[in-house]
């Protein structure tokens, strides 16, 4: 039911449309209450030329206080009444994984511009129907790879288009957790669509195959493994944990690695885990044929000049991923629905992404390198 705040009784994208005309701030929804909504949330109310309309989530209790908290002057725990209202223009889906897809297509249908959390479906079939749906309407429809607006992703993006490192041959990536399952939802592959390599590789294939200049895939190898579960044994430790954590035993794989072969003749090499009996380790790099950088810890570019090898650190605020990533994302999306602003990260990346997470699970299956 929609209600106000007071208590209960009382989308390289396809066709282009643009959705807000007007110099009104954009009138915006938000799907999903969860921990991501905040940063969504918290975004929006930063930005002058969004409007926060209505909130949603299954949870009546936590869709009346979220916008009461942000301000919103509806809420409901329908989707279905997001979609026909006509105040919204834009909504940010923030859902579980299982209904990012159905809610994204059934929004662009309804002649909303979306942006998707990511990842954009459990599978490549579930991507493909936000993509049919976007390239049908003509509207902006965005996936959350919020790494790519960081601003140390940014700097070094600037880099490589101006020809700093050369021609892109090969990239690693790898976000080796000891203890990082969720649990709940999050560890049940029915639901989420698999583990560590769709919750958190996701970005760091973008990420990659982003900086390398989004070449078209070839090949793709890879493997997994599922040998310690989520390790909820663990005391004396603090973690992230689903608010569902401890309903039901993990069916999520530990680790995922794989190894991309791109047309181009670059590569991208993948590692990334839940649990693991080792250090944590994040690590983003590229190596072109007159420079090297790596963003991830943090950002340091290698080249040579006089016949001498060089270290440069840029000089920036930060170095590492940074959280203002997502008041950056937010903001690109609603330039983007105004009409004055680029599509950053196209649906159409997303489905890309699925087809490489498909991949790798179809090559540790059947152990071979899988075509695309």
């Amino acid at each position: 039911m929609m209600a106000t705040s007071e208590p209960l009784g009382a989308a390289a994208a396809g066709p282009q449309r643009t959705e807000h005309l007007s110099s009104d701030p954009v009138g915006v929804a938000v799907i999903g209450g969860g921990t991501i909504s905040r940063l969504h949330l918290d975004a929006y109310r930063a930005n002058p030329d969004a409007r926060l309309v209505t909130v949603c989530d299954i949870d009546a209790d936590r869709a009346r206080d979220t916008a009461a908290q942000y301000g919103a002057p509806r809420w409901t725990t329908s989707y279905e009444e997001v979609l026909a209202d006509d105040e919204v223009t834009a909504i940010s889906i923030c859902t579980r994984n299982d209904t990012h897809a159905v809610i994204a297509a059934a929004a662009l249908d309804a002649g909303k511009a979306v942006l998707v959390e990511k990842p954009l479906g459990r599978t490549s079939a579930e991507a493909q129907l936000v993509v049919d749906a976007q390239e049908r309407s003509g509207l902006v429809a965005q996936v959350g790879f919020v790494r790519r607006f960081s601003p140390n992703a940014v700097v070094l993006k600037e880099f490589i288009e101006a020809g700093d490192l050369g021609a892109l041959y090969y990239a690693t990536a790898r976000n080796l957790r000891r203890a990082g399952n969720p649990g709940g939802w999050f560890a049940d592959k029915e639901v989420s669509g698999g583990g560590p390599l769709v919750d958190v590789g996701v970005h760091f294939i973008d990420i990659a195959w982003w900086l390398l200049g989004t070449p078209e895939v070839a090949t793709v190898s890879g493997f997994t493994a599922d040998r310690l579960g989520d390790r909820d044994n663990l005391r004396h430790l603090s973690r992230y944990r689903s608010a569902d954590a401890g309903t039901s035993a993990s069916t999520v794989e530990d680790l995922a690695g794989g190894l991309v072969r791109f047309t181009n003749g670059a590569v991208l090499s993948l590692e990334v885990s839940y649990s693991l009996h080792g250090r944590d380790d994040v690590g983003v790099k590229v190596y072109g044929d007159r420079g090297g950088a790596e963003l991830e810890p943090e950002l340091r570019i290698s080249t040579e000049a006089h016949d001498t090898i060089l270290e440069v650190t840029p000089q920036i605020d930060s170095l590492t991923f940074d959280m203002s990533a997502f008041d950056a994302e937010i903001g690109a999306f609603v330039a983007a629905v105004r009409g004055e602003g680029p599509r950053l990260a196209p649906v159409q990346d997303g489905l890309t992404v699925a087809r490489i997470i498909e991949a790798i699970y179809a090559s540790a299956e059947r152990g071979r390198e899988i075509e695309l």
